[in-house]
Parts: C-alpha cells; sequence; structure tokens
C-alpha cells in the first residue's frame, strides 16, 4: 500500500526532471545556434589565439589546420608540406556582440598582408595569410576589407588570399590555447620571430587590433 502511492509522486518527481531537462537542452540548442564561426590563417597559429580570446563576444578560438586534400592531418604532416594546409585558427562567436567585419579588422592588424613566403620568420606555404570564407556575405566584406587595405597602402602588393572555406582540423591539444600553457616559451617565441617588431612597423599603434 506504501509503496503505490509512492508511485504517482515518483512519477510526477521523475516527469518535472525529464521537462527540466528537455528545457534546458533546448535553450543550449537555440543559444549554440545563433553562434558563428570564422577561420584565419595568419602565420602561427598560436600567435592568433590571443588577439581574439580578449575580444568581446568571442566564445572560442581553436587552433587547426584548413585548405588541404589530407584529412584530420597531424600537426607532423602539415609542417612537412604536401598537405595543401595553412595553419588557421577558427574563431566562435557571438554576432550580436562582434561584428564579422570586426573580426576581420583584427586578422589584419596581426598579419604582414605583404609577405608572400609566409608569415613573419615561419617561412613555409603553410604559414601564408588567407581568408576562408563560408557564405556570399563574408566573402563581400573580406573583399571590402582587403580593398581598404589596398587603399592604405596603395603602393604595395597585399598577398593575402580569400579562399573559400571546406573544412577544420583540429590540431592536437597541446597547440590549444598555448600562449596561456606555455607564457614563457610563447613569449620568447614570439620575440625571436620578430612579429610585434613588423606589426609596429606596418600598424603603427593599431597594431594586434
Amino acid at each position: 500500500m506504501r509503496s503505490s502511492s509512492l508511485a504517482p509522486l515518483l512519477l510526477a518527481l521523475s516527469l518535472s526532471v525529464w521537462a527540466q531537462s528537455s528545457s534546458e537542452s533546448s535553450t543550449q540548442q537555440a543559444a549554440d545556434s545563433t553562434l558563428a564561426t570564422a577561420t584565419f590563417a595568419g602565420g602561427c597559429f598560436w600567435c592568433m589565439e590571443p588577439p581574439y580570446d580578449k575580444l568581446t563576444g568571442v566564445v572560442s578560438t581553436r587552433s587547426g589546420f584548413s585548405g588541404g586534400e589530407v584529412e584530420n592531418p597531424s600537426y607532423q604532416q602539415v609542417v612537412a608540406g604536401g598537405t595543401g594546409h595553412l595553419e588557421v585558427v577558427q574563431i566562435t562567436y557571438d554576432p550580436a556582440l562582434v561584428s564579422y567585419e570586426a573580426l576581420l579588422d583584427v586578422f589584419w592588424r596581426n598579419i604582414d598582408p605583404f609577405q608572400a613566403n609566409g608569415q613573419f620568420c615561419d617561412l613555409a606555404e603553410t604559414y601564408r595569410s588567407a581568408i576562408f570564407v563560408q557564405n556570399e556575405a563574408e566573402r563581400e566584406a573580406a573583399e571590402q576589407s582587403l580593398a581598404e587595405i589596398q587603399s592604405r597602402f596603395p603602393n604595395q602588393t597585399i598577398d593575402t588570399r580569400i579562399l573559400e572555406f571546406d573544412a577544420f582540423y583540429e590540431a592536437e591539444d597541446y597547440h590549444q590555447d598555448y600562449y596561456q600553457k606555455n607564457p614563457r616559451r610563447y613569449g620568447f617565441y614570439r620575440w625571436r620571430c620578430g612579429r610585434d617588431q613588423r606589426l609596429e612597423e606596418i600598424w603603427g599603434s593599431e597594431a594586434g587590433g
């Protein structure tokens, strides 16, 4: 008799928990559906995470590879050459808080747009600069931003490419947030590569975005 009387209460509690869980799941799905991604190649992907991580509206940054033919390549495969991939950073962001155009502004001010053989001290095809576009709106925004940069530097050739996005392959875990996990090594690498010095030469006080 006692067990029988508890059955309706247990059922009601189970339904309540299920309803709450379902509601939370729907809320999370709705939140995720409002987010967008952007993919940029700016040389060493370690160096492209920090400027976006500090940007309001950016949810996360992930280092990886894009633009090539090999699926799920390892870092060693990419740096050895022959995969067609570039080192990239993929940014997940909330368009309600930060625009794609703002992401482009940060991108330009963290690269040397004139360098054709890589970026800074990293001299290889895998370190070329590029904007990967996923739709016509992104292509138009990217082309407009490129035109603005070209008008700012009319006597120099911009070598940054605008490419169709196909797939993003995440790099190994030790590459993610490298600047936070290994601040001394990261700082030394960045200094040795002359990245900040060159950015200041090109962009002045705007360097780094």
